[in-house]
């Protein structure tokens, strides 16, 4: 009982402790605002409660039409980060936002709110209040919690002001992909409660300190949520409160783990960790290096990296246009390779279009069916005229489909051996050893990439 006590009283003291840096934001939307998250989701039919809530929503939206008054039909939570009123939320709570209110626990409310900075990527926002003396809350280290330990949210569910929840951390470094946004970063795992309205509001630990910023559920009722790591929170507000946007570098390059890569994974021997290059973007800032796609990144200016999001993480706050060294396997060499970041674009453009011109092939392998890359063939593939042989169909069902190889991309290298030519794609495959896989480098669509082909049945 003495230790189920001193339990319940550190989670007291827990929220004793953090509830007065923690806000409660309510927001007046313009009137042409419409929520992509709110209208048209189908997880309404599965949740109701979560459908009520926002019918309410679109109801009070639906007033403000009459209304010369602000109508406040959007509700989230934040935490104060510093004593002159900077307060870190979600850049999804206040999006569309006309007026911004914000309330502190002991019943102040600021009505002149201003966003100094919004970052879709990471889904963080600070906001300003003008004001001295506010309770700030301490921001952790995020990259020392660990699975298991408790985690405790504080929030306004349901316009519920100032509740508390409390679970544990389930995992770390869950990756969530959004058809809306690109989320480059991963996010705590956790079965606190969090429900609509506590978005934007911290996730802490036993000592009270912030170790995230909870931002998605996946459900009512599941004991799901995920919440932004509080070190790359504190990272962006920073650079947010300083320049009112966060400016991200990146190499250009499409990336995956090596440990999550079984058929190229079998093919090296020189290293078992480390970040593949899949592809590298035509007009990236990694197009005009030594960087090769099937090279392996091992380290980032000397200090080592294992996974993508390491990879991700060393990179995105490199200066733009100077150059960083890559710790590169290449097959059984190690070579170190310089890149000079660059700012992410707001969007990839799209370089190479495919179609279905599917003119005779001279060559197949693993479902794939090659020909000489003639000028013809290139105006008929809308594909640039370069070194190699032109991938003109391929079979349904086969390994290469399964790959995602399409007609219309453009086989430079066969194993680490270029081929310029049908005569030196014919010889390097003749000298490849099938059964243990084949290496091939392609031009396709965004850039250039590589595809272990191996048969099915290894």
């Amino acid at each position: 009982m003495d230790v189920a006590r001193q339990l319940n009283q550190a989670f007291i003291q827990v929220a004793d402790k953090v509830s007065p840096a923690v806000v409660v934001i309510r927001v007046a939307h313009k009137a042409d605002y419409a929520n992509p998250d709110e209208e048209g989701n189908p997880f309404f039919e599965m949740l109701p409660e979560l459908r009520r809530h926002m019918e309410e929503q679109f109801k009070k939206r639906r007033q403000r039409q009459s209304s010369r008054e602000p109508i406040y039909d959007g509700q989230g939570s934040g935490v104060v980060i510093s004593e002159d009123g900077y307060i870190l939320t979600n850049r999804h709570v206040v999006d569309g936002a006309e007026k911004i209110r914000v309330h502190l626990k002991d019943g102040t409310e600021f009505d002149d709110v201003e966003i100094k900075g919004v970052d879709p990527q990471s889904d963080v926002a600070v906001l300003k209040v003008n004001a001295k003396g506010l309770k700030a809350a301490r921001l952790g280290d995020s990259s020392k919690t660990r699975v298991g330990e408790f985690a405790i949210a504080i929030g306004a569910p349901f316009e519920l002001d100032y509740s508390v929840t409390f679970g544990h951390v389930s995992a770390k470094g869950r990756r969530i992909f959004s058809d809306r946004v690109m989320m480059d970063q991963d996010f705590l795992q956790t079965d606190a409660s969090i429900n609509p309205g506590n978005s934007g509001g911290p996730l802490v630990n036993i000592d009270g300190e912030v170790i995230g910023i909870n931002t998605l559920i996946r459900g009512m009722r599941t004991g799901i949520g995920f919440a932004i790591p509080a070190n790359l929170a504190k990272e962006v507000a920073d650079q947010l409160i300083k320049d009112g946007k966060f400016t991200r570098a990146w190499l250009g390059i499409g990336i995956g783990n090596l440990s999550e890569l079984k058929d190229y994974r079998e093919m090296v021997s020189a290293t078992k960790d480390g970040v593949v290059v899949g592809s590298i973007i035509k007009g990236g800032p990694a197009e005009d290096s030594e960087l090769r796609p099937a090279d392996i990144i091992t380290a980032v200016d000397g200090k080592s990296i294992a996974t993508v999001q390491h990879l991700k993480s060393e990179i995105r706050t490199k200066p733009i246009g100077q150059p960083v060294t890559l710790d590169v396997v290449r097959g059984d060499r190690k070579l170190k390779i310089k890149v000079n970041p660059g700012e992410v674009p707001d969007s990839d453009t799209q370089v190479v279009r495919n179609n279905k011109v599917q003119p005779p092939p001279e060559s197949a392998f693993f479902g794939i069916k090659v020909q000489a890359l003639t000028k013809d063939l290139a105006e008929r593939f809308e594909v640039e005229s370069t070194d190699g042989v032109i991938v003109t169909e391929v079979e349904a069902g086969s390994v290469a489909e399964r790959k995602g190889i399409k007609p219309g991309e453009i086989i430079t290298d066969v194993n680490r051996q270029k081929v310029s030519n049908m005569k030196e794609f014919k010889e390097a495959l003749k000298a490849a050893d099938l059964k243990k896989g084949v290496l091939i480098n392609l031009i396709g669509e965004g850039g250039r990439r590589f595809e272990p082909l191996k048969d099915s049945g290894d």
